[in-house]
């Protein structure tokens, strides 16, 4: 029998060397699997937060930046995506650590809560911090200025991490009031007078100034903090698949351009008319808001379209009226209640549930083929002018070399239906074209305010699914083109 002559240490080392490369190889094996099991389940499963910077769902589906990106990239690996917004940070590392997520993306930065239970892909963005205050008092511009002062900050956000850095750094007398996650936002604090300033991510205040009026910025301070994805531990391969997907889609300018396409600073807000409109929507919603959904159930349209058609027509003012005859709420012409089966126009209820039928019916008469937003802008402009006058401007759109089908395209045509040498030529003639125009870019505005208002932006426990179209072969860019599916979490 041969013996091993080898010395102790030598054989320590060789044991040492053969634990590495099973090891080695365990955590390779464990990490090439995590690819290969998502492709498997035909499904990303991605968790996030409910709120405009991330997702929320829109009368129209899913929407946020957080949604678009996590859509491109399942996209790109071919799977369908399944998006689980919760309630927030603890709950989203839960579902990371049960691995009943692979992806927390919620405008995360990592600390060492999150790295316990994921690993952190590259940050794709340095999100600015602002100092914001409210109108009529002093404006800070500095960070010594508000050393005194009532700040306040969302519990457990990143913005406490940064500003005990600067404590710790240049401002020592730096204080703060963290606001409870699930209890008033730190805007509201500073809004209603419980807080001077409140600091921010400069994204969320794109939305939220729409919702605040009163409030303003201050300054930025001089740290960003990175916004990341955080992914399931052990997912090496996936990381590097994270990674590759936002180094590519900036190289290709298509996180600018989704990044855009997310801010609140991209549609147009008046100051005056915002801030009117939530002084309504605390005053005058509430007892209309059962009566909307009652009419979402009847018609099949979101409710707060619905509201949002209303508050232009109305205000929410039951007792509206109009000089060519319309009343209430939803301000219906008698023939039109009338064929609705409306008996009181002067009665919320009827006004809203008959308001939301004609709507309904309008929305038939749009082509079908047309796709979502631009189906419903176009019967939002055909409820205010008319579907005849719609059509004579959809007519004159493609006449003019333009898409008939497209409400950017439509809208600009519109206002010349006001012209001579162009009502001449329409079958219905003159119209006040500028008029639907202002009016669905009202509606437009309102729907927006609704959707980001702090009342809806409880997480639900709902799924968006976005399922690839099995017969259409993927491109260049991963699975094509998919629909977005709703469905609850049993589904």
């Amino acid at each position: 029998m041969r013996r091993d002559v080898r010395s102790p240490a030598a054989i320590a080392i060789a044991i040492i060397a053969t634990t590495a490369l099973l090891t080695g190889c365990q955590k390779k094996e464990t990490s090439a699997s995590v690819l290969d099991e998502i492709r498997a389940r035909g499904e990303l499963r991605v968790v996030t937060a409910n709120s405009p910077t991330t997702y929320y769902l829109g009368a129209h589906g899913a929407e946020g930046l957080e949604f678009s990106l996590a859509r491109e990239f399942a996209q790109q690996l071919g799977v369908a995506l399944v998006i689980t917004p919760v309630a927030n940070a603890v709950a989203m590392q839960a579902e990371l650590a049960a691995h009943r997520a692979d992806i927390a993306a919620a405008q995360v930065t990592a600390d060492e809560a999150w790295l316990r239970v994921g690993d952190a892909a590259d940050p794709y963005e340095q999100i600015e911090q602002i100092v914001v205050y409210r109108r009529g008092g002093i404006r800070p511009r500095g960070t010594l200025q508000i050393e005194n002062a009532r700040l306040a900050v969302r519990s457990g956000g990143p913005q406490e991490h940064i500003l005990q850095k600067l404590k710790d750094t240049v401002a020592p007398n730096l204080e703060w009031v963290a606001t409870a996650p699930r209890a008033a936002d730190p805007l509201e604090d500073v809004d209603s007078g419980q807080a001077t300033y409140a600091i921010v991510d400069a994204r969320e205040f794109s939305f939220a100034r729409h919702l605040y009026p009163n409030l303003a910025v201050g300054f930025s301070l001089p740290t960003k903090r990175p916004a990341q994805w955080i992914v399931r531990k052990g997912a090496t391969d996936l990381l590097e698949a994270v990674n590759h997907f936002f180094a590519s889609i900036t190289q290709s300018g298509l996180l600018a351009e989704l990044a855009k396409q997310a801010t609140g600073d991209a549609r147009k807000f008046e100051y005056v008319e915002s801030l009117r409109f939530q002084e309504h929507v605390a005053a005058r919603l509430g007892p209309f808001r059962a009566w909307f959904e009652e009419a979402a159930a009847v018609s099949g349209i979101d409710w707060r379209l619905l509201a949002a058609i209303g508050y232009q027509e109305s205000k929410w003012d039951p007792k509206a009226t109009s000089g060519d005859g319309a009343q209430g709420v939803m301000m219906l012409m008698a023939d039109t209640a009338q064929s609705l089966g409306i008996t009181d126009r002067g009665d919320p209820r009827q006004s809203i549930i008959g308001g939301a039928k004609y709507f309904a019916e309008v929305l038939k008469k749009i082509p079908e083929r047309i796709p979502e937003p631009d189906r419903t802008w176009l019967a939002v402009a055909s409820y205010n002018v008319g579907f005849g006058h719609l059509e004579d401007a959809r007519i004159l759109t493609q006449s003019r070399g333009k898409n008939p089908d497209s409400w950017a395209d439509v809208r600009e045509h519109l206002p010349l239906l006001a012209q001579e040498r162009y009502y001449v030529h329409a079958k219905r003639g003159y119209a006040r074209g500028w008029e639907p125009v202002q009016f669905v870019d009202r509606v437009q505005r309102f729907l927006t305010l609704l959707e980001w208002h702090p009342a809806e932006a409880i997480a639900r426990e709902t799924r968006v699914e976005i399922e690839p179209e099995a017969a259409v072969p993927a491109t260049d860019h991963g699975a094509p083109v998919s629909t977005a599916v709703l469905a609850s979490p049993e589904a």
